[in-house]
């Protein structure tokens, strides 16, 4: 679907497509996860009894979890490596591909710490058991495995019943792997196709990711690795058919991007930067909440932690990087540039649960949909206050990308320089504590809302 935006600056292009990127699954056996359940399940797989239901056995079953995988390894030549906090597991193993010739299984384990449910047992002086849930820092171990169909994924799953998991695929990877075996060219840096020979081919492949059929693919994936090379390290084939250990998956996170392929550089520079600066200033609480399709400010449902995100901030990561973020709680609407040709626009979902469409897998269509709503109406509004800003005098749909006073023969929609003339009187009039806070620019101090 073409928006506004890319429409308007359609002959600065090569071409758009749309993808989703990020894809974060939650993988877990629903009946471990009360007390009633997980004692059923303790006594199929230890013939019926509970006499060694207790915290020594159940670290045991840690202990084992940790030799097989080591073992494994060691046998099999796969590398095992100990993270340290703050080390970044993705680009250890990015590294590791990009210096090795890697085949289809898995290549690289990486562990670390993190939190994940883990049983409590008490046995009270008459024999009887109290099981609790507690919240340690445990091992998990992430197996990067190489799919024919996915590429690179990642497993990640805890040492300690119930074992919990996280399945986590990339987009790009996905239809980089679609696109070779159409013999399609293109180049793809990171995650990004930065020059494509047949942009409209790739777009179609790409399209794919949002329909329904996908539910399946993800499955599939699943399927093909977390008994086989993961799960087989904590229970054997024979102790997962006899207790009926079956994951059940959940969608956590998603991205959805739309990339415009620009055919110069120096445009796609002058287009984002002079987009930033109209932008950034001008989207108030009531806009915000527009374009996340919300009613209300996102609050922390009465938690401990820290407030939920909702602020408009640019930040300059390097010299020649700059992004142009909205947070809202869990959702994150983003503009930035990749390589030298790419603009992204970008809509995130760091936990679903803020989307209120459901999280089960078989509703990851619905999830992609309400993030795509989000992106468009954040190109909009991009569009508009863009459009607003460029005088009857400048032309052309690549006025955007052309400094102040340069001639051009294209010329704003009335409709659209009233809607921006009565946002700006709106944001006027608005007390200053009702507007939304905008983070510094990298160097400078906090943008006044009244003089922005």
């Amino acid at each position: 679907m073409t928006d506004e935006l890319s429409a308007r600056l359609a002959d600065l292009l090569d071409g758009t497509y749309d993808c989703v990127d990020r894809i974060v699954l939650n993988g877990y056996h629903s009946v471990c996860y009360s007390a009633g359940g997980f004692r059923l399940w303790w006594r199929s797989l230890m013939g019926g009894s509970e006499e060694q239901l207790d915290n020594a056995h159940l670290m045991r079953l840690a202990g084992r979890f940790s030799r097989r995988v080591r073992g494994f390894a060691k046998a099999h030549r796969i590398p095992v490596i100990d993270c340290r906090r703050g080390d970044r597991k993705h680009d250890i193993a990015e590294e590791y591909l990009a210096e090795h010739s890697i085949g289809r299984g898995l290549f690289m384990i990486l562990v670390g710490r993190a939190v994940a449910p883990v049983g409590d047992v008490q046995r009270s002086s008459g024999g009887g058991i109290h099981l609790t849930k507690k919240l340690p820092y445990v091992n998990h171990y992430s197996f990067h495995i190489m799919d024919a169909q996915w590429g690179h994924i990642t497993i990640k799953m805890a040492g300690h019943p119930p074992f919990g998991t996280q399945i986590i695929l990339n987009g790009h990877e996905y239809v980089a792997c679609q696109a070779n075996k159409r013999h399609l060219t293109f180049t793809k840096e990171d995650n990004c196709f930065t020059q494509i020979a047949d942009a409209a081919d790739l777009a179609r492949i790409a399209d794919t990711l949002s329909e329904a059929r996908t539910v399946g693919r993800l499955v599939q994936v699943c399927e093909r690795w977390i008994y086989s090379a993961c799960l087989c390290f904590a229970l054997g084939i024979g102790e997962q058919e006899r207790t009926g250990f079956r994951y059940a998956y959940s969608v956590y996170q998603v991205e959805y991007s739309r990339n415009l392929l620009f055919h110069c550089g120096t445009q796609l520079d002058q287009v984002f930067q002079h987009m930033v600066d109209r932008t950034r200033a001008r989207l108030d609480v009531r806009q915000v909440r527009t374009l996340f399709g919300a009613k209300r400010r996102p609050h922390g449902h009465g938690t401990r932690h820290s407030a939920p995100r909702f602020e408009v901030v640019v930040e300059t990561l390097a010299y020649d990087l700059t992004v142009f973020k909205i947070h809202f709680g869990s959702l994150t609407l983003k503009a930035y540039t990749k390589g030298e040709h790419v603009l992204r626009i970008e809509a995130t979902a760091h936990n679903t649960h803020e989307l209120r469409c459901g999280r089960v897998v078989d509703r990851f269509p619905q999830l992609v949909a309400r993030l795509q709503s989000m992106l468009e109406r954040f190109m909009t509004t991009l569009d508009c206050v863009d459009v607003a800003f460029i005088g009857d005098q400048n032309a052309g749909p690549a006025a955007a990308a052309l400094p102040p006073g340069q001639d051009s023969c294209w010329r704003r929609r009335p409709q659209q320089r009233a809607h921006a003339e009565g946002a700006e009187r709106r944001a006027r009039s608005r007390p200053v504590t009702d507007r939304l806070h905008h983070g510094p620019l990298h160097g400078q101090g906090p943008v006044n809302n009244r003089t922005a």
